[in-house]
């Protein structure tokens, strides 16, 4: 999504706030809901948050487990912490937290909406990347497979590495799927043969 895109979209965007209900939590609420954003307050801190959410703003102690006790991994969402003063422990859990931005209190309405608006630019930036590291690995991992699975014909039907190469290609083209799933298919027909010898030779 683009920078426009983005702010355009803010009056559609979903928010948690996990803060208790005081005049700091209440000032963060209200100046969301004027950005336009649709927003639930959230405490004690949840073990799950209430998908789906696009972002949420949470109060940061200096133990990001009782802070943040839901799985961050497991959620494409932007994070902002809300942190009381800066010394060096806080410091060091807003570093554990991975925070997307960060707010200090007391807070202030100018500084609500350049926060959310860079957290979710950073979310965003950071899925793309993990995407393209899944595409990556998922091509390497079919590299080898169809490496692996080369070497095998090679050694069973006596082929050149192209013919056997060529053999993988055609059967994927035939069946009309990827060929990493042809070769993880003689990868593991292979591997249960060798299994079954074992078997008979017992």
């Amino acid at each position: 999504m683009s920078a426009s895109q983005l702010i355009q979209n803010l009056r559609n965007t979903r928010v948690a706030v996990v803060h208790p209900r005081d005049q700091d939590g209440d000032d963060l609420v209200r100046q969301l809901q004027r950005i336009g954003c649709q927003v639930q307050v959230v405490w004690p801190p949840p073990s799950q948050l209430p998908l789906p959410l696009d972002a949420v703003f949470f109060l940061l102690d200096r133990d990001t487990k009782s802070s943040m006790p839901w799985r961050m991994a497991d959620l494409e969402i932007a994070h902002i912490a809300i942190v009381d003063y800066e010394n060096p422990t806080v410091l060091k859990a807003l570093l554990d937290s991975s925070a997307h931005g960060v707010l200090v209190r007391p807070i202030r309405a100018s500084g609500v909406l350049s926060s959310l608006v860079l957290a979710l630019s950073m979310r965003g930036y950071e899925n793309r990347l993990l995407a393209k590291i899944a595409k990556l690995e998922d091509t390497l991992r079919t590299r080898r497979d169809v490496e692996k699975a080369t070497r095998l014909l090679m050694s069973l039907r006596n082929l050149t590495e192209d013919e056997a190469y060529q053999f993988i290609r055609k059967q994927a083209t035939a069946k009309r799927v990827p060929i990493g799933a042809i070769a993880g298919s003689i990868i593991n027909a292979h591997a249960m043969l060798k299994e079954l010898g074992k078997e008979a030779d017992n």
